[in-house]
């Protein structure tokens, strides 16, 4: 008896934090999981663009999914870019530009799941793009014993890369879960997408989109553009 409290105690503790662990229904069904579906909103998209940061800022907006499982936008914040870059994103025509953009899932308890990020270099002069380069990279939370979120699929494609107008980079990540909350690895997936817009003015535009499998409340996506 001791035992069985002590099991249901560490239960209770996981699902006030809003986390979705898995519990043994029957001795028959010990290898099913039964997932609190309390806090599920289900299948989700979220989309949206931010608008393109003023020289040496950097731009970002936090999504909540709320207690109705809608999406609550936060306010676009404006803060100072990393000192380092700023002189680059100040540049004039004829010089180095650069911009960095960031998709990113967190659960309730703040912790990031999975994450899509792109750095953009672009050169200008007379008016045109002379050349440009984008470089993908991802990111996502794993758990002891080889457990936790993983990138499944990737891909990035740019429309012009030498003497353009603009030039545009889309990227995509699929990401699949199996650990301690899901052993079947079949119940949360996460897929991120974003697109970065270089101009010839050296500004720039980023859009993007996630697609949750199953979603939760007080999940936060944090997308930002600097």
């Amino acid at each position: 008896m001791r035992k069985k409290l002590s099991v249901l105690t560490t239960v209770a503790a996981a699902l006030a934090a809003g986390l979705m662990p898995l519990t043994a229904t029957s001795a028959a069904a010990a290898d099913t999981p039964a997932r609190d579906t309390s806090k599920d909103c289900g299948s989700l998209q979220l989309s949206g663009e931010l608008p393109a940061p003023p020289a040496g800022q950097t731009v970002s907006q936090v999504v909540t999914i709320g207690p109705d499982c809608k999406p609550q936008l936060g306010t676009v914040q404006y803060t100072p870019a990393p000192a380092a870059r700023q002189q680059s994103l100040a540049a004039a025509d004829g010089q180095h530009h650069q911009v960095k953009s960031s998709s990113e899932m967190f659960d309730c308890c703040k912790i990031r799941m999975t994450g899509l990020y792109s750095t953009s270099d672009w050169n200008t002069a007379g008016g045109r793009i002379t050349d440009a380069k984008t470089t993908v990279t991802h990111g996502w939370n794993r758990e002891p014993w080889d457990a936790g979120w993983s990138l499944k699929t990737n891909g990035q494609s740019e429309d012009c890369l030498k003497d353009c107008a603009t030039s545009t980079t889309k990227a995509h990540a699929d990401f699949t879960y199996k650990g301690i909350f899901d052993v079947t690895g079949s119940w949360y997936a996460n897929s991120h997408d974003t697109s970065v817009q270089l101009r010839a003015d050296g500004t720039s535009a980023c859009t993007f989109d996630v697609q949750l499998k199953h979603s939760f409340i007080g999940w936060n996506w944090v997308r930002s553009c600097s």
